[in-house]
């Protein structure tokens, strides 16, 4: 039973964490890892192609990441602050979810600018709740349209690059840390797994007969959340917003009808089908929130393989795959990337786990 958190950890040398993506989005590494034999290769991004074939089914998590994080002055005092949107919580009324530095500082009530680059106030919003310590509720006070609105969210915000990417962003971030099929808006992270298929390599795999389902799960930072117990079974995950569209499953369960490989491109879409599974070990339509938190021993129903990034020690991501790839050959593998100087976390090199 691998159910304590200390088991996940390993020593990861700060150099090998990825700070920029690959020059081509597919030309990453790939270590192919098979659960059957315990083999490890070592190969390109790229040769994910060879691994499929005519009739299979690659699930995507179609998210699009938003420019979350603003930065802006507290009325009066003009202190500097960062607001990081999680979520929006009423369209009409644009009230948001947010996380706020210096917390400290800010207060119900208090009135927060958010200037363009021409030091003009572009956006005014107003402190209307405390949620939690660093959590605060926001309503943007704007009179023009929802679109006009949304524009200068884009405008102002920027790439929400994680913490442990230790740069500012840069414009290359706008569209690499996005995947190519990134269609509806709503995520705070990348699904990184994603960020490894390049248009050419889509059009190679479509022209192979590899068919392509889209769900959609709006990553949130509880995703990255801390786990802060040693029992993973009291481990509680923030909940997601998630939606498996009808034509989606009906292309993965004739996948699994007809005996294909069915292959889960991140750990969110792994979450997001896992979530959506019927009585019958098929996929049904679902469209709802969801704090699924999958780790040993697990039983997986949909997907037979899986693409993933290389992990943080002790996060949910590492959890899952050694729930999917074994606890022992996964662990053994990472071992193996830290040796071999693989990149690791958001903009670093991928697994496949068959």
């Amino acid at each position: 039973m691998r159910t304590k958190l200390s088991q996940f950890n390993y020593n990861l040398p700060k150099d090998l964490i990825a700070l920029y993506p690959a020059e081509q989005r597919d030309e990453s590494r790939l270590m192919v890892i098979h659960r059957d034999t315990g083999k490890i290769e070592h190969k390109i991004f790229k040769d994910v192609l060879h691994y499929f074939d005519d009739g299979d089914v690659l699930i995507f998590n179609n998210t699009k990441v938003f420019p979350a994080r603003l930065y802006g002055q507290k009325e009066k005092t003009g202190a500097k602050i960062e607001v990081f949107l999680l979520r929006e919580l009423n369209r009409d009324a644009r009230l948001w979810d947010v996380l706020v530095d210096p917390a400290r500082k800010i207060r119900v009530g208090n009135k927060l600018y958010f200037e363009d680059e021409n030091g003009n106030d572009a956006l005014v919003a107003e402190v209307v709740d405390n949620t939690t310590s660093r959590g605060r509720t926001i309503r943007f006070l704007f009179d023009g349209t929802d679109e006009d609105f949304r524009s200068e969210l884009s405008r102002l915000g920027n790439t929400p690059l994680p913490k442990y990417i230790d740069r500012e962003p840069e414009a290359i971030d706008r569209e690499r840390y996005q995947t190519i099929f990134a269609k509806e808006v709503g995520a705070v992270a990348a699904p990184t797994a994603g960020l490894h298929f390049s248009l050419e390599l889509m059009k190679r795999l479509e022209l192979k007969g590899i068919n392509f389902a889209e769900l959609t799960l709006h990553i949130g930072l509880g995703t990255f959340r801390t786990i802060d117990v040693e029992d993973l079974s009291k481990h509680k995950m923030e909940a997601e917003y998630f939606k498996v569209p009808e034509d989606m499953v009906a292309t993965v369960n004739a996948g699994i009808a007809a005996g294909k490989n069915i292959c889960a491109v991140g750990t969110t879409a792994m979450r997001a089908i896992e979530t959506a599974v019927s009585a019958e070990h098929m996929l049904k339509p679902v469209e709802g929130w969801t704090n699924k938190f999958i780790y040993p021993p697990y039983q997986f129903s949909i997907a037979n393989s899986m693409i993933t990034n290389f992990h943080l020690p002790k996060s949910s991501l590492l959890i899952m795959a050694c729930a999917f790839g074994g606890f022992e050959l996964v662990m053994d593998a990472y071992h193996e990337a830290v040796k071999e100087k693989y990149r690791f976390f958001t903009y670093g090199d991928a697994m496949l786990i068959i």
